[in-house]
């Protein structure tokens, strides 16, 4: 399996940590619903959007290598935020941990959705994925 992403020229350079385009080859794909900041057991991880999108981070690593798969292989993130005043905290956090993910910098195609609310009025930010491993 082999995953690649770049930038197309015509485009500029992207406006944060993702790139515009991943191409991958292989013979499955996995598909991660979206994660939220709670623990195993249920738990709320934190009443900021930074403790929660870590603990989202790390529920989306679990579900990947549940199936085999690291985050190497994911080619699409979605993030679903609660309003648009917590975007700089959540970036704060993704930076953060992407540097852990990504070492190379080769970061997923990304979208981040401003919403009008999640499945509990406690949580602030929910995190999908798609991987595909060969």
């Amino acid at each position: 399996m082999a995953v690649s992403v770049h930038n197309p020229d015509a485009l500029g350079a992207p406006l944060g940590l993702y790139s515009h385009v991943a191409s991958a080859t292989g013979a499955r794909t996995i598909v991660v619903a979206g994660q939220v900041g709670v623990d195993r057991d249920g738990v709320l991880v934190g009443q900021d959007v930074a403790a929660q999108a870590r603990q989202a981070y790390e529920n989306v690593g679990l579900c990947l290598a549940s199936a085999g798969a690291t985050w190497a292989d994911v080619v699409k993130v979605t993030t679903f935020l609660v309003s648009e005043n917590l975007i700089d905290d959540f970036f704060g956090a993704r930076e953060t941990t992407f540097a852990q993910l990504f070492p190379s910098a080769a970061f997923p195609p990304s979208t981040l959705l401003i919403v009008g609310g999640l499945v509990g009025p406690e949580l602030l930010v929910e995190i999908e994925a798609i991987a595909v491993t060969g």
